[in-house]
């Protein structure tokens, strides 16, 4: 039997077969066969050692390109669990992906796992890699495979495959060496060597039995792993970096809020925090005051019928907030009303949207709210400011027609892109999400809807990737994706276009014609939320914000008592002038009060004495700079204001 093999330049040769990608790589070249971690065919990833039995297309993936780093990631899950077995007799293995960094694997143990044990288990990963075990894959069937895990008291296992996996159905097992093996689909390195030492565990935290709180807790253990140890390095450093950025710790040190029991996902801002908040709103309004929007405000609590009509009580009833009220007797009826608090601001636009007759003349209709929104997150889901449940979105929707898709989009994308630069991010992807499996609305109206929403981001010049099933339940949407200073990228902005709720929600507009037609919804966020973009910007400046930005800006420091006064004087017309000033009259030496209020990260500290009391100067420190500037009060006020 011969089998005819494409190469990726197009190239064919024939082998005698099966053949593998191990063989053929080292037909090529023993430097290509050692660097070799997969074989591509016909598209999909499959072991090296794998008979390739038909004629195929192939392509040998190295072990530094980026389709091997989710297998590398997936063998180190393997190899964590087969370190945990070995120290850890009796323990059960369940399952473990590989992640965006690294991986995890879950275990059931009665006795909890220790730093210590963290230790242990890695060395004894590291030996695991020493020995170079060969990986081979095995084909069972159903009735093998559970035989084999109850017998060895592996029930979670055993309980998978019955309740899981059909019994006609076969399954592939993985075996690292000769004694060691787990269920899995693949592919793998061709063996443990190959896996490197790129790796290390991080932490220990809990977990249910298929993600079910009901069921058997486990014990996950986590890791990262990368191809390289030069780029396990990078992470770390980066971790390190993220840690000292914490916005949860700098909220703390720069006093500008906290979360606690009583409210549980909700912010208290203290007046910097609020001051910061403001700051951010405010410039936010500006542009888009700017740029034609109007600006309105919507109920809080909204009875469920409107939640039906819209299709949010079927899609997103679980993270609603209920109030059941009672309304009182009707017709000798005691009537009650069930009202959510509401999830997100769309419904409410459009009531305002068919309030009176609109015409095709009022579109582009651009309706902008900083709408209060309340979502039910599960408190193990619960961060700081990132993911809350009571937050602000900079919410808004333009009400257009078909027409007016892509100069719409156009111009959204405009306006994000100039909002993200002012506010310190420059590197701005965008994701294409089409529809979900769960999504109200015909498939022809999702053919529209993704057509006219892909040829206005291709006319608005934006490359984008595309991020199959993660529409909304009403339309697709860009996702707009900002890479912070440490190469963290965070998922901010969105754009939705909605030809389902105009619909569902009976909104019209008068045609040039007379006709009635429904208007196009398009959904539009460029921070999200305050709350987890002022997250993300303190992380991102690591709380040393720009001059425009910071709470407080300036801090008037006097040297001796005697300048008290003086320091009052340049702080009130510090404030007269716009700026947001303090003044700092503690009876302490002045190199106390700056490196306290350095600590704080205050853009400016403006020092006092009694030659500047005298003389009407001011002398200027700048954050960052070793040098100070003296200048006179006035000139120094032009030079803060700009």
């Amino acid at each position: 039997m011969s089998v005819n093999i494409t190469f990726p330049d197009g190239n064919q040769k024939s082998f005698e077969g099966p053949v593998t990608g191990l063989s053929i790589a080292q037909g090529i070249s023993p430097g290509l066969a050692k660097k070799a971690a997969l074989v591509q065919v016909d598209g999909e990833l499959w072991d090296l050692t794998r008979p390739i039995e038909k004629d195929a297309r192939i392509s040998i993936i190295t072990r530094d390109k980026p389709e091997a780093l989710e297998t590398i990631r997936h063998d180190a899950a393997h190899v964590l669990a087969q370190a945990v077995q070995e120290l850890f007799p009796g323990t059960q293995i369940t399952f473990g992906p590989s992640t965006e960094t690294g991986f995890y694997y879950d275990f059931a143990r009665s006795e909890p796992f220790t730093e210590a044990d963290l230790e242990k288990i890695e060395q004894k990963m590291r030996e695991i890699v020493k020995r170079d075990l060969p990986i081979t894959r095995e084909v069972w069937s159903h009735e093998d495979a559970v035989a084999h895990f109850e017998k060895s008291g592996e029930t979670f296992k055993a309980e998978w495959i019955r309740e899981g996996i059909k019994a006609d159905e076969q399954l592939t097992i993985y075996r690292q060496g000769e004694q060691w093996l787990d269920m899995c689909l693949g592919p793998h390195l061709p063996s443990t060597g190959k896996l490197g030492t790129a790796f290390k565990l991080t932490k220990v935290s809990g977990a249910y039995w298929r993600g079910d709180a009901r069921n058997a807790q486990l014990q996950r253990i986590y890791g990262l792993a990368f191809a390289t140890d030069d780029e396990l390095k990078a992470h770390l450093r980066m971790l390190e970096e993220a840690e000292k950025r914490d916005h949860r710790r700098l909220g703390r040190q720069l006093d500008l809020f906290h979360i606690q029991d009583e409210a549980i996902g909700q912010v208290f801002w203290h007046p910097k925090g609020w001051t910061l908040y403001r700051t951010l709103e405010n410039f936010v309004r500006g542009r888009l005051d700017a740029a034609g929007y109007q600006e309105v405000r919507t109920p809080m609590l909204v009875d469920r019928k409107l939640w039906e009509e819209s299709g949010h009580w079927a899609n997103y009833r679980k993270n609603m907030f209920i109030a059941e009220v009672d309304e009182g007797e009707v017709a000798g009826v005691q009537r009650k009303a069930t009202l959510a608090v509401k999830p997100m601001n769309c419904p409410c636009h459009v009531q305002i949207f068919r309030q009176g007759i609109r015409s095709y003349r009022d579109l582009p209709l651009r309706m902008a709210e900083f709408g209060a929104c309340h979502r039910y997150e599960p408190s193990g889901a619960l961060h700081g400011l990132m993911r809350v449940r009571g937050f602000v979105q900079d919410d808004a929707h333009i009400f257009c027609t078909e027409d007016q898709i892509s100069s719409e989009t156009v111009a959204f994308c405009d306006l994000l892109k100039g909002m993200y630069k002012d506010l310190g991010f420059e590197n701005v992807s965008v994701k294409f999400s089409d529809r979900p499996d769960n999504r109200a609305g015909e498939d022809a109206i999702w053919d529209r809807a993704e057509g006219a929403l892909k040829k206005a981001v291709e006319e608005a010049n934006l490359p984008y990737t595309l991020n199959p099933g993660e529409g909304a339940f009403y339309g697709p949407k860009l996702e707009f994706v900002l890479r912070d200073a440490i190469g963290r990228d965070w998922q901010c902005g969105t754009l939705q276009v909605d030809f389902v709720l105009p619909e569902r929600l009976d909104a019209e507009y008068v045609t040039e014609d007379g006709s009635k037609k429904r208007p196009v919804m398009l959904h539009r966020a460029v921070l999200g939320s305050f709350e987890r973009f002022i997250g993300i910007l303190i992380e991102q400046h690591a709380g040393a914000f720009p001059m425009w930005l910071a709470p407080v800006q300036a801090v008037v420091a006097p040297i001796v008592s005697d300048a008290d006064g003086y320091a009052s004087q340049v702080c009130s017309e510090m404030r007269k002038a716009g700026i947001r000033a303090e003044a700092d009259l503690r009876n302490e030496k002045i190199n106390y009060k700056i490196r306290e209020h350095a600590t704080q990260k205050i853009p400016v500290i403006v020092v006092v004495g009694r030659k500047e009391a005298e003389d009407g100067t001011v002398t200027l420190r700048f954050r960052g700079e070793e040098k100070q500037e003296t200048l006179p009060l006035a000139q120094a006020l032009q030079r803060l204001r700009t």
